[in-house]
This record gives structure tokens, C-alpha cells and sequence, in this order.
């Protein structure tokens, strides 16, 4: 490359190789943004927008945007608290809540759902998961972790903040309780979701 190959004072030399120094750290977040945006996590985790022209997109075939919106809000407020949370689930397929159903049972691992495809609030866009992140990035599921050290448990306080925004949580279920899960129904059931009943997009948690 013509100007590399010459000589080049020190002095000059030490901005070149700060030059380089940022140029990496730019590339990586570069890097990462597009990894986000590319990633088949965006769409199970905000509304999606590949819709053919002329075709709306099936409801519930993504994250609700009501339910995306009140989501980074948790995100944001949690934060404002001192507590980093992970979203390690939105929008599932029928399919990908059949093969977690079978986990347990004709699957390796433990019992996650009682709930087979179809019959999930995941499977419409109504539901979210999440986890806490630890200074040191690992991602746990302590319900008695106290990250920000002011005598309340994170998990608690994350779903404090989520109730306010209307979330229901899978902890307050009678059977089978699921800590991790969050969701917001409109009002409507299984059922009639199964039948094609859809929350509207300004729909009131």
C-alpha cells in the first residue's frame, strides 16, 4: 500500500498506531450491530417488518408491539434500578414449543412446559423470559441474587417493575410455576387465540 513502505518518524508512527487503536473497537460494535439486526433473535424479540408488499403480516407472528414496547421499557427501568436483565425468549413458534415440550420427556434435560404448541402465549407474541446478568456477564437465574446490594432480591424487584408495566408472571401461577416468564394476554384467552382473535396494536395491557 503506497506510503506504508516509506519510513516514517516516530512521532507521526505513535499517531498512525492510534489511529489503529480505535479502529478495532469501531469495527467490533459495527460487528455487533449487525449481528443484532441479522439475527433470528430480532424477530422473536420486536415486531417484525419483512412483510411482502401487499400482505400484511399474520398476527401474532412475531413479539406484540405493545408487548415489544413494554419490554425495553422493563429493560430500561431495571436498569435505572441498578439490575442488568437478559430477554432470553419472545415470540416462539408452534413448533419450537413442541420440541421444548418434549424436553423431559421424550428429550434429554428436565421439564421446562407443561404447555405443548399452540397452547403457549409465547406462540403469539403475548409472552417474554428473561434472566439476570452479573457484572462479570454470566447470566443467571438466582431468584435470591441481590446484584445492586440493596437488601432486595433483583428477581422480585424486576417483577415488581414488570407488573407495573402490566405484565402477569409466571411465579403467581398455582401449578406449575414459571419465574422466568412474563406475559401480557389483553384480556384474551388460549382459546380464542387458537380461533384467530387478536389483540389490536394499540391494544391496553
Amino acid at each position: 500500500m503506497p506510503g506504508w513502505s516509506v519510513p516514517v518518524p516516530a512521532r507521526p508512527g505513535l499517531r498512525r498506531e492510534k489511529k489503529r487503536s480505535w479502529l478495532l473497537p469501531l469495527m467490533l460494535v459495527s460487528l455487533a450491530g449487525m449481528f443484532v439486526l441479522h439475527s433470528p433473535l430480532k424477530d422473536r424479540l420486536l415486531p417484525r417488518t419483512d412483510v411482502v408488499p401487499g400482505e400484511p403480516l399474520p398476527p401474532g407472528a412475531s413479539l406484540h408491539p405493545v408487548v415489544a414496547a413494554k419490554m425495553m421499557d422493563l429493560v430500561k427501568r431495571t436498569s435505572q434500578a441498578g439490575i442488568t436483565i437478559l430477554i432470553t425468549d419472545g415470540f416462539r413458534s408452534k413448533l419450537e414449543q413442541d420440541v421444548l415440550y418434549e424436553q423431559g420427556r421424550t428429550a434429554k434435560g428436565q421439564i421446562v412446559t407443561n404447555a405443548k404448541g399452540g397452547t403457549s402465549y409465547h406462540n403469539y407474541g403475548l409472552a417474554i423470559d428473561f434472566a439476570l446478568r452479573t457484572p462479570q456477564g454470566d447470566v443467571v437465574w438466582d431468584m435470591d441474587y441481590d446484584g445492586n446490594k440493596n437488601g432486595k432480591a433483583d428477581w422480585l424487584e424486576v417483577v415488581a417493575v414488570a407488573k407495573s408495566l402490566g405484565f402477569a408472571w409466571g411465579g403467581d401461577w398455582k401449578s406449575f410455576k414459571d419465574y422466568p416468564h412474563l406475559q401480557m394476554d389483553f384480556g384474551y384467552s388460549i382459546d380464542q387465540l387458537k380461533r384467530g382473535k387478536y389483540p389490536p396494536d394499540d391494544a391496553k395491557p
